[in-house]
This record gives structure tokens, sequence and C-alpha cells, in this order.
């Protein structure tokens, strides 16, 4: 695996986030021109994900290697696959809980609640799992980093939150949920890092084997049409292939507390982007949250370029 350096890996999530930023606009989409549900949708995008992975894996050479042990590279392939196997069985059980709590947190609390308790969540569930199970200590710029992003969260998405409807003590729970398993994806990958590809692709397959029983209840099928398509090749491709794909590289040179703060721009994404296609405006409070989280989202990632 070639070795990412801090300063690509700060690019990667930033990109990352960037692309999850956009996944709730084409999944709102496909809502309304697919015919699909939410667990749907996120089948889909599983099975397209792994589907482009796949596509852009090389197939291993049929010449069998000798290292200096004496086992082969098919040899070594293989002890690596066999590794792998066991270690997509969280990643992909983890994703489908955050993808499904996170669903229900909405039946229950709205959109916005489940969205900022989620994302708050998130990070601290990372930075606590960071520092007792890796021993990752999280320094000053990293707490204060933390610290902005989750304050400029709440800026960004107060007025929102305050305009929903009362939230129930379950919807907080499904998304407390949902942010415990979004952090121990990230925890387990940051701990098992040597295969970021087939982790991305073994997760999408476990995912989707996940949510598929949910899903064939829900309604799996879609109402095909061009813009259906486009936008379901869109989501597995952008927001899942290229956005896990990076996500699980920059693992392997960042600590999961910086990769969850990073990961907070997806906030700012879907903010403009609302702004710019859907014709939604934002008021000055949520202006200055999301220039206070990109600033710790900037902190972070000239820190990587720095070391």
């Amino acid at each position: 695996m070639t070795h990412v350096s801090a300063r690509r890996g700060a690019v990667y999530v930033s990109v990352a986030a960037t692309a999850w930023g956009t996944g709730g606009a084409a999944g709102s989409l496909l809502f309304e021109t697919g015919g699909l549900g939410p667990v749907g949708v996120s089948l889909w995008r599983y099975l397209i994900g792994a589907a482009c992975l796949l596509a852009l894996t090389p197939l291993p050479s049929s010449t069998k290697r000798r290292n200096p042990a004496g086992e082969s590279d098919a040899g070594r392939r293989d002890h690596d696959q066999s590794r792998l196997t066991w270690r997509v069985l969280p990643i992909g059980f983890g994703m489908a809980v955050y993808q499904a709590a996170y669903f229900a947190a909405i039946t229950h609390s709205g959109v916005a609640v489940a969205t900022v308790v989620t994302m708050g969540a998130t990070p601290v569930f990372a930075a606590l799992g960071s520092r007792f199970l890796l021993r990752e200590r999280l320094g000053k710029v990293a707490f204060a980093s933390l610290a902005a992003a989750l304050a400029g969260l709440a800026l960004l998405t107060a007025e929102t939150a305050l305009q929903a409807r009362t939230s129930s003590v379950a919807g907080i729970g499904f998304a407390l949920a949902s942010a415990a398993g979004y952090a121990g994806v990230t925890l387990f990958s940051r701990r098992h890092s040597d295969d970021p590809r087939g982790t991305a692709i073994g997760g999408f397959v476990v995912g989707a084997a996940c949510l598929a029983p949910f899903a064939l209840v829900e309604g799996v099928v879609p109402e095909m049409s061009l813009a259906t398509a486009a936008l379901l090749v869109y989501l597995g491709v952008v927001p899942t292939a290229l956005a896990y794909g990076l996500y699980f590289r920059a693992l392997t040179a960042l600590s999961a507390t910086t990769v969850s703060i990073i990961s907070l721009g997806e906030a700012v994404g879907a903010a403009l982007l609302g702004v710019a296609v859907f014709g939604e405006h934002l008021t000055l409070l949520a202006w200055s949250g999301c220039v206070l989280l990109l600033a710790a989202v900037a902190v972070l990632v000239a820190r990587a370029e720095a070391g």
C-alpha cells in the first residue's frame, strides 16, 4: 500500500467531507424521482459504491514471486484477504447501524435535530475512543479545533433546530447510536488501516447485506428514469465510492479525532449547496457558524501540512 502523508490525508478527508455534503441533496432528489425510501437509497449507494471500487481494483498478477521468507506474493495476498474478511464485518455492521439509526432519528426528531446530534456527538465519541482505545492524545490544537467546530456546527444549525418539532428521547437516542456507529467505524478503521480500499468494498457489501431485509420491506426497486439513473450513479460514485475510499485512506495517516473534526466540513458543504441549488437562505448566525467551522478545519489541515 502506498504511504499517505499527513498532508495528503488531510486533503483526502476534506474532499470526502465535501462529497458527503452533496449526498443528502442527491438522496432527497431520489426520494422524489425514484420512489425510494431512505433505506433503499442507502442500499443502492452501498451496492453501486462497492461495484465502482471493484471495477477500479487491479486484478492480481498470476506471477507468483517469492519473498525472502519463502512465501509467495499470492500466499501473502491470500493471508491478507483472510485477515481482512473478519475485519469488514464490524465495519459493515457499523455503517449499517449509523445509516439506519440516523434515519430512525429523523423519523422521531426531524432532520435538523438528528443531524446536529449525530454530527456533533461523532467527533466527541471519536476523541474519547481515540484517547482510551488507541492511546492517541488529543493535543491543545486538536481540542481547540474540536470546540470551535462544534460551536460552528451549533451556530450553523441553530435556527433550523429551534424551528424543528420537539425532539423525543427516542430520537436523540437514535442519533447518539448513529454517532456511536460512525465513530466506531472510524476508530476500528484507524486501528486496522492496512487495506483501505478492501475495507471500503467489504464494508459496503456487509452494510448492504444488513440493510437489505429492511429495504425489501420498504421497497427497493426504483422508478427508473434518466434522472433517477443519473442520481443513483452519482450517489454511488461520488459521495460513496470516492468519499469513503478517501476517508479510509486518510485514516492511515491521521488520528481518528482529526478525521472526525475535518469531516464536519460536510455540514458547510451541504449548507452552501442548499443556497446555490435549492435557493435556501442562511442567516448571519448561520454564516458565522460556517466561517467558524471552516476555520477549525483549516487549522487542522494546515497543521497536517506543517507536519
